[in-house]
């Protein structure tokens, strides 16, 4: 057999299916999608520059302005794997859009003229119309495939809606008394003397009260906008991802009760003037970043789980 039989014999690789990005119909999609989230974003102008001004000002909502960019940069970092023949989700897209359009009937006709609605209420409905919206845009133009893929970067997007104010108090409250329970146990293994009423804690010489804005309601965002995208980026499980996110809860408690029996216990051996001190007031990064030792400790024991399981079955 000749040289060139032997070639014609080999079997000829198959071509790589081509992203969406590679695709003919890309741009024509992009260019239609971008009018049409420019005309989203023209009808929301007034509530997304209020919202701007206000996490500008607002000490617990400033993560919002960074939002919108990792959201971008996400799906940034997914745009060559994004399969070409997604064809638009029509339903779906409809379905967000009506659940928009009902949210924004809603605010219109029966709490626009509340004298009971405060600005965060305002801007969280405003902004989870948007968001609405703009994920009903995406199902029009993208389609449902393109946004199972990236369900994570767009459904980040809702960390632009801001907490409502009449879940506030209850958010912080369940931070408040746990976190007390947890300095509770600390101060037990000290040693300290003490008398615990309610939230307030009875030391030598001071009384320490975890107050609402003592709660590491922030911190706690935050701290949970980070264990996700860790999860997210270095971890595939599903369930292992949620570990990650969900223990961020007894984490959040467990840096709020360590905060609460650090002063204490400055206050008790140096003296109450500690109660003004520095590591008080402006502490929090401090504790904020001792909390995050044991989540990168997690992350790192679940990601080597996910490497040695992949190299046992490969």
């Amino acid at each position: 057999m000749n040289e060139s039989a032997k070639l014609g014999t080999q079997p000829v690789p198959a071509a790589a299916t081509p992203s969406l990005l590679e695709s003919g119909t890309f741009p024509k999609r992009l260019r239609s999608f971008g009018w049409a989230g420019l005309a989203l974003v023209l009808c929301f102008a007034f509530p997304l520059f209020d919202l701007m001004r206000f996490a500008i000002t607002s000490t617990l909502y400033s993560y919002i302005l960074l939002i919108p960019f990792i959201s971008f940069y996400l799906v940034w970092t997914q745009r060559r794997n994004l399969p070409c023949d997604a064809r638009p989700a029509n339903k779906l897209g409809m379905l967000f859009l009506l659940l928009g359009g009902a949210a924004t009937g809603i605010y219109w006709l029966a709490l626009r003229d509340s004298s009971n609605l405060m600005e965060t209420d305002y801007l969280a409905i405003m902004m989870l119309c948007f968001v609405l919206f703009f994920l009903g845009i995406c199902g029009l133009f993208w389609g449902k495939e393109i946004l199972r893929q990236l369900a994570f970067p767009l459904g980040f997007i809702f960390f632009m809606v801001p907490i409502p104010a009449i879940a506030l108090p209850a958010i912080d409250s369940f931070l408040q008394n746990g976190s007390a329970v947890v300095a509770r146990q600390f101060f037990n293994c000290s040693g300290t003397p003490f008398f615990e009423d309610g939230l307030n804690f009875q030391l030598p010489d001071i009384t320490l009260q975890i107050a609402p804005e003592c709660s590491g309601i922030h911190s706690t965002l935050v701290l949970l906008i980070t264990g996700l995208l860790a999860g997210y980026f270095f971890l595939k499980s599903p369930w292992k991802r949620t570990l990650l996110a969900v223990v961020v809860i007894p984490l959040a408690l467990l840096r709020n009760g360590f905060r609460v029996f650090t002063i204490g216990e400055l206050c008790v051996h140096i003296g109450p003037q500690m109660i003004n001190s520095p590591i008080h007031r402006k502490g929090g990064p401090i504790f904020f970043a001792l909390s995050l030792i044991p989540l990168f400790l997690l992350l790192l024991v679940l990601y080597k789980s996910e490497r040695n399981r992949k190299h046992q079955n490969p």
